[in-house]
């Protein structure tokens, strides 16, 4: 079994199925607070939209510099502004996406 992680799009509130799973996948917007949007059809559970890592992106937006500094921001609970994650590329002003964990088993 192999633990991924998605979000629920903000503006419908649908989970972001994984490459391969049974949920398939659809195209998602993850935007910034400048308006740069990272469009993905095929999201594979590991926080990357078009090539850009939303820990990352996360870590950008609040002035830091690694995905390991935005990962802190979230799990040491820091006051942050998000990216947006959606499916019609609206920015919600920095409120974050909700996450979530997924079990892929792998046969």
């Amino acid at each position: 079994m192999i633990n991924y992680f998605s979000f629920k799009t903000q503006d419908t509130d649908r989970p972001i199925g994984i490459k391969g799973s049974e949920q398939g996948t659809f195209k998602v917007i993850m935007t910034d607070n400048n308006g740069r949007q990272y469009i993905e059809d095929n999201y594979e559970g590991l926080g990357v939209f078009q090539g850009k890592d939303y820990f990352q992106l996360l870590a950008e937006m609040n002035g830091c510099q690694t995905r390991e500094e935005g990962i802190d921001l979230i799990f040491f609970d820091r006051e942050r502004i998000s990216p947006s994650i959606s499916e019609s590329g609206e920015y919600f002003e920095g409120t974050a996406p909700e996450m979530q964990n997924i079990e892929v088993t792998i046969f």
